[in-house]
């Protein structure tokens, strides 16, 4: 039994007695509630007992790239981040996760590596849409597609007409499709340490065409379709006016998009690196409006790591510099640190990035304290400070965006399935249906 004069469950915060039993949460009760045979664990009065996360974007990069990250390291620094779950992205690996034979060689590469669980996204490349149904037989979670060059030359990218033909296969099993949203004709070529001129080169209109043009797409088809990592607040009325026409399509944000602004960030600070890119103030408080009016559903890593050669950081040229912020530990404190400063409730940041993530691939019993889900817990401290120490983190690479800053919230202890996550993988390879 866990034992929270603050605990975060589904019906907002409140003390609570947690019982588990054999990996599950067999009852939440009163505070009071007698521990009969059952072991005790007290948490402290400065102490908040949270589901644990679930964070469904997440570049592991293994097999092919494991030089970038690998499932040890990033479910690693997932657990210490508070986070149980991941779902894999399914590029920057070698092979892409495009087909049958992609999957499975991508289970080998995690198997018995694992300090949570995992499951996988498969890809929507072109060429590829009938490999598609096999591969959600075989249980990925859905399908990634970019509207534009990916970066990495063995995933490309779906023309409209691609896009289209893709989402009509996807429709017809009512799966999911997750689309890297920015139209690369209005996409600039940036050179140099000025980040501004990085920023200009990928405007906000980038991602509403694209948004639009995956809601036209998704309306044609009746596919559900989801943006990821949206950063232009641009972009917020034309997912309300399609959900209130009845497309089903829903969008996910990220924590750097809420932690910082354009004007955090120095020239040559590579390590900010992401597209879309991190964008002004008003934005970022567009983004949060998103978040309050239930237009944006679930806040996620958008883990993207690389080695610290890749990230240009002798030059600073933000051209030539991969694309992708490593953040998987800190997301949590990172967002509540925010949150906090604006008066956001720590249930509510829960919410985006537990229950989230969680219903957006179906794991119905993952990132809720509630009868018959999974007991994955944390313990966390959301009024202890630390500094991010880049070269402490538990990814791979020491680079990150967050190194340096001081942030709000502490994750002290983590179960999974109610035992402690300790130095031996315990993770489990997650199927879509089967968790």
């Amino acid at each position: 039994m866990f034992r929270a004069r603050r605990c975060v469950t589904p019906y907002g915060e409140r003390p609570a007695a947690v019982r588990v039993r054999d990996g599950r949460i067999a009852a939440v009760e009163a505070v009071t509630a007698e521990a009969g045979a059952d072991t005790v664990v007290e948490l402290a009065d400065d102490e908040v007992l949270l589901p644990g996360l679930v964070d469904t974007h997440v570049h592991v990069n293994d097999p092919g790239r494991a030089e970038w990250e690998g499932f040890a390291t990033a479910t690693a620094a997932a657990a210490a981040g508070g986070v149980t779950t991941i779902v894999d992205m399914p590029l920057n690996s070698i092979p892409p996760t495009t087909d049958v034979r992609a999957l499975e060689i991508k289970k080998a590469a995690a198997r018995g590596k694992c300090a949570v669980d995992v499951g996988f996204w498969g890809g929507a490349v072109p060429g590829n849409a009938g490999d598609l149904p096999a591969l959600h037989r075989a249980g990925v979670f859905g399908f990634k597609c970019f509207l534009l060059d990916s970066g990495v030359a063995e995933f490309g990218c779906l023309r409209p007409h691609e896009l289209e033909e893709h989402l009509a296969v996807v429709a017809g099993f009512d799966g999911l499709m997750i689309c890297h949203a920015e139209d690369g004709r209005r996409i600039g070529r940036a050179r140099g340490r000025a980040y501004a001129d990085f920023l200009a080169s990928r405007p906000p209109d980038a991602e509403a065409d694209a948004v639009e043009l995956v809601i036209g797409a998704a309306r044609r088809t009746g596919a559900r379709a989801h943006i990821v990592h949206l950063s232009a607040g641009e972009s917020l009325p034309l997912l309300a006016d399609a959900r209130a026409s009845g497309v089903r399509i829903t969008a996910e944000t990220c924590p750097h998009y809420l932690a910082f602004t354009a004007a955090d960030v120095p020239d040559g600070a590579t390590a900010f690196k992401c597209c879309p890119p991190i964008r002004d103030a008003a934005n970022r408080d567009a983004l949060w409006r998103g978040l309050a009016d239930g237009l944006i559903g679930a806040v996620v890593s958008d883990h993207s790591p690389c080695t610290s050669e890749l990230k240009r950081l002798d030059t600073g040229d933000f051209g030539a510099a991969w694309g992708g912020i490593a953040g998987l530990q800190v997301g949590l404190p990172a967002v509540w640190t925010a949150a906090r400063e604006r008066g956001v409730p720590l249930a509510d940041v829960v919410r985006w990035m537990a229950s989230g993530p969680a219903d957006l691939v179906g794991l119905r019993r993952k990132g809720r304290i509630a009868e018959g889900a999974d007991a994955d817990l944390v313990v966390f401290a959301p009024a202890e400070e630390f500094t991010v120490d880049a070269a402490e983190l538990r990814h791979r690479n020491p680079v990150s965006a967050y190194d340096g800053a001081r942030l709000r919230g502490v994750v002290r202890e983590v179960w999974l399935r109610g035992e402690p996550v300790g130095d031996r993988p315990r993770g489990s390879l997650l199927e879509r249906g089967k968790a």
